[in-house]
């Protein structure tokens, strides 16, 4: 077995996910950088560090998923953090201004491919990958599954009139909504194990999915303290960077 903890960064390749994963390697993670294309993790894995990998991964294409758990298993014999961060913000034309896809994802308008195409990453992908690797994360001392979420996909905070981001709910909050379920539900069938979920919101973030924000340094500071909690920390929380959040008032800013 690997001497050092493992991380799994999904979405590794690139924005707030690599960030991720160089954070983690400087706190002594060996990180495998999850990327839908193969070439594109291995142009940036040096960047990482000295034992980070590539490895390749599709979150909506079950053999690849597989294929991905085999390898960590068969190289390092363990997985102690899973941080499933890939996710897509539309699945239509990417020459699109964020204007334009807001309008066009609107659940009223948005054509089915691209509904399916986003939840497809960004929640079941997010199942999938959990359930693949939840065998070696059971086998670690003491593990975590961090899931970034987003607070406009929050249902408490949409339905007051006031809420700036109210106007901005579209496919891709939808999908939002539905991964803080996903996290909640998991973290409590996960109770009383060694596995904790949590959820994290980044903050606004300006890489290729958004056209504003913040930093990718200033993103990647929550998801790692997540990471380093110690064994007695609880499950099932949702925080930022200004400290933890009740479920049913946030569900993460990103």
């Amino acid at each position: 077995m690997h001497n050092k903890p493992v991380a799994l960064v999904t979405g590794a390749n690139k924005g707030i996910g690599l960030q991720i994963a160089k954070d983690l390697a400087q706190q002594g993670f060996a990180v495998l950088v999850g990327s839908r294309r193969f070439e594109a993790g291995e142009n940036i894995v040096q960047s990482v560090g000295p034992d980070a990998q590539t490895v390749q991964l599709d979150v909506t294409n079950e053999a690849s998923i597989a294929q991905a758990e085999a390898r960590i298993r068969d190289t390092f014999g363990r997985l102690d953090v899973l941080v499933n961060n890939a996710g897509v913000g539309h699945g239509g034309d990417p020459a699109r201004s964020n204007a334009q896809i807001m309008v066009e994802t609107r659940l009223s308008v948005v054509d089915l491919d691209e509904l399916k195409t986003v939840f497809a990453a960004n929640v079941f992908g997010v199942v999938a990958v959990t359930q693949a690797m939840l065998p070696l994360l059971r086998e670690a001392p003491a593990a975590k599954i961090i899931n970034i979420s987003s607070a406009t996909g929050f249902l408490t905070l949409n339905s007051d009139h006031s809420h700036p981001l109210r106007q901005y709910t579209s496919t891709y909050t939808a999908s939002k909504s539905a991964l803080n379920a996903v996290t909640q539900a998991l973290a409590i069938e996960l109770e009383g194990t060694n596995v904790k979920v949590h959820a994290v919101c980044p903050g606004l973030t300006a890489t290729d999915m958004s056209e504003y924000g913040g930093s990718v340094e200033d993103a990647a500071r929550e998801p790692v303290r997540v990471a380093l909690l110690g064994t007695d920390s609880p499950t099932g929380t949702f925080s930022n960077a200004q400290g933890a959040l009740p479920w049913w008032l946030a569900s993460g800013c990103r």
